[in-house]
């Protein structure tokens, strides 16, 4: 990822619009839209403001994705992923259940800071794969920089309160379609991340 990528990711991730980070950081809204266009660069300043405003290091606002032979990258967090997915607009969720791979389009994903977690319906196919099997691979790709994103972890339903207020919180709308004991049809997953890249 560029610098100007994870500047629009970690804003995102943040819920932070162009116009809040400029007042932040006292620039204009055109500037935050140019670093991370990658057609300019935030002064040594602004990136010393950036890294404390986002908790990351300058170094990591810096530093490129390492090449693909080394197979190292850069630690990429929960957070980064959703706001990467979210920029697509979907994903794709590949399941694999006695020896059949199934691959279909999601759209909701979020993260607690530490994981992801992805939402669907109880009742739909996609529900019974991760029941059996929670191997899972996710991909996405960014239609304007032709960057995908791979994700593979495993699956485990979540049926906390919490988890439930939470994917409420992201996308509010589901209250109206969840709501008067429909609730038990909203299947939360946490996957937990055992390999990302971003290439």
């Amino acid at each position: 990822m560029t610098t100007g990528e994870k500047i629009a990711a970690l804003r995102k991730g943040n819920n932070i619009t162009q116009e809040q980070l400029a007042e932040l950081l006292g620039v204009t809204r055109q500037s935050v839209s140019r670093w991370e266009m990658d057609l300019a660069f935030p002064e040594t300043e602004k990136l010393i403001r950036l890294s404390k405003l986002f908790s990351c290091s300058i170094d990591y606002l810096l530093s490129e994705m390492i090449g693909r032979d080394t197979q190292e990258a850069v630690e990429i967090t929960a957070d980064t992923c959703v706001a990467f997915i979210r920029e697509c607009g979907y994903f794709f969720l590949a399941t694999c259940v006695n020896s059949r791979p199934r691959l279909r389009p999601l759209g909701m994903i979020l993260s607690d800071g530490q994981e992801l977690f992805i939402v669907t319906d109880s009742r739909k196919s996609v529900s019974s794969d991760l029941e059996l099997n929670g191997s899972v691979e996710l991909a996405s790709c960014n239609p304007v920089s032709g960057k995908w994103i791979r994700i593979s972890g495993i699956a485990k339903k979540e049926n906390a309160s919490f988890c439930h207020e939470m994917v409420f919180s992201a996308y509010p709308m589901l209250r109206k379609k969840y709501e008067e004991g429909r609730e038990i049809f909203l299947a939360v997953y946490r996957i937990h991340m055992e390999k990302v890249s971003i290439s």
